[in-house]
């Protein structure tokens, strides 16, 4: 009996010290996250409002400490999806980054990062040789699209303090 006294004793103390050992750490607006995107995204796909997932592929330190670390998921949102259409119009996908959750629930908004791919504009091709053989009208731009592991930074919008 005494030695269940003593284990409990020793796992409660230990418990108090792990709680004694949450940390807070502050890390400044412009701070940069490196991040990727998880899936493929293509404008003639997406729709303006769509989140869309990136991945965080660096650790980023806060006063020594590791405040967000890689694998953490961000969320953007799309402002834009053009698909390629006749007349070569080129395909736009425009994608704004808005924030990250840390992995103890805090919000970090992101700024100023915007992803904006677009296609090859085929419209004076295509415009030209309509002139001549009218078929050509059918030539359309290439298409937008952003691949799965697209490397983008973020910026933090604002300085925050975070318990780890």
């Amino acid at each position: 009996m005494k030695k269940i006294l003593m284990l409990i004793a020793i796992i409660a103390c230990s418990s108090v010290a792990v709680a004694q050992e949450k940390k807070e750490v502050t890390i400044k607006a412009g701070t940069i996250v490196s991040l990727e995107a998880v899936n493929t995204v293509r404008a003639s796909q997406a729709h303006v409002g769509q989140t869309i997932e990136f991945r965080v592929t660096r650790d980023v330190l806060a006063d020594g400490e590791v405040a967000i670390p890689s694998g953490t998921l961000a969320k953007g949102t799309v402002f834009e999806a053009q698909c390629n259409s006749w007349f070569g119009t080129k395909g736009r996908l425009g994608i704004k980054l808005r924030n990250l959750i840390t992995a103890n629930g805090d919000v970090l908004y992101l700024t100023g990062s915007d992803v904006y791919i677009t296609g090859k504009n085929r419209t004076p091709l295509s415009v030209v040789t309509t002139i001549f053989v009218w078929p050509c009208c059918f030539i359309h731009g290439s298409r937008a699209e952003m691949p799965a592991g697209y490397e983008v930074d973020g910026e933090l919008a604002s300085t925050v303090t975070i318990t780890l």
